[in-house]
């Protein structure tokens, strides 16, 4: 078996080639891709080669860990999936090129433990979740954000879901006029110099001197972006400040659970945070949208149409 797939052969070069597939095993299903969503994180650090030393990193690879297709092919009790629409975060059957992530593919090869059925409301936008249950890995610590740092894709779902969560709706700092909705303020314009969890979606590494600068006593610091370079602060502000710092790592089963069940509730919402689309033959063009443009919030590839 083989697939069409997007693949950085090495930075900064793309290309859109056919990859043989190690066969599925008896614990796995084969999903054939409709949509693909390109992350503006992780993806623009191995595009560009600023991607940090991490287990099972380099090249020839198949980025992408959000995808969403229809089950095709499983064996034993995985056959009664087939045709369910899933949410796949990836795959590693790959020969000739690295699945560290590996969902930008026309056909996925992985552990049925790791699909998740998508709620019957939910089409393109599914390639969400993976964003989404990053989120609500970031929220679920002692207390929720009262500020949110970034509105790009990650900030507007950590938003939503401190909301879908019953608490009051947080600040959030956006530098990006474009961006800000009439939601986030630019920092220069909030005073506030209280708040007791400052949540980081911007990834930014030159922040963390700002943010303790505003934090209340005992406050708490989540790092929720992925950064590039070593983060470092001034001691004596933040042992004043006695300051608190939570990493939000990778998201697990259950805020994937959370995340699906608030959806169906309707008290998550997933509306306006995909804003450009393209056929998976422009993939060159949508990645080049997808790190360049400001405007672009989330991009997502469409297989449907690839042979």
């Amino acid at each position: 078996m083989n697939t069409l797939a997007v693949v950085l052969e090495e930075p900064h070069r793309l290309a859109l080639r056919r990859l043989d597939l190690k066969p599925a095993g008896p614990d796995d299903v084969v999903v054939e891709v409709e949509w693909s969503g390109i992350s503006t994180g992780t993806e623009r650090l191995l595009w560009s080669g600023r991607m940090p030393p991490f287990p099972g990193m380099g090249y020839p690879l198949v980025p992408g860990y959000e995808a969403v297709g229809r089950v095709v092919e499983a064996r034993g009790q995985g056959q009664a999936r087939i045709g369910d629409r899933v949410f796949v975060p990836g795959s590693s059957n790959f020969i000739d090129a690295r699945g560290l992530f590996g969902g930008s593919a026309r056909t996925l090869i992985t552990p049925g433990s790791r699909v998740v059925k998508l709620p019957d409301s939910l089409d393109d936008s599914g390639i969400l979740l993976s964003l989404a249950a990053t989120a609500q890995h970031a929220i679920a610590g002692d207390r929720f954000p009262d500020l949110i740092v970034g509105y790009g894709t990650l900030g507007r779902l950590l938003h939503r879901l401190v909301v879908a969560n019953g608490a009051p709706a947080p600040t959030v700092w956006e530098t990006n006029p474009a961006r800000q909705d009439g939601v986030a303020v630019h920092p220069d314009d909030d005073p506030r110099r209280d708040y007791s969890c400052i949540c980081d979606a911007s990834g930014a590494v030159d922040l963390l001197d700002t943010l303790v600068g505003r934090l209340a006593r005992s406050g708490e610091i989540v790092l929720a972006g992925f950064y590039e370079e070593r983060l470092s602060f001034a001691f004596p502000f933040a042992f004043m400040k006695e300051a608190r710092f939570r990493i939000a790592a990778e998201f697990r089963p259950d805020d994937l659970s959370t995340v699906i069940a608030l959806i169906e509730s309707g008290a998550l919402a997933l509306d306006g945070l995909i804003t450009h689309r393209r056929d998976v033959s422009e993939a060159q063009e949508a990645y080049s949208t997808a790190f360049g443009d400001p405007a672009c919030l989330k991009m997502i590839l469409d297989w449907r149409n690839c042979t």
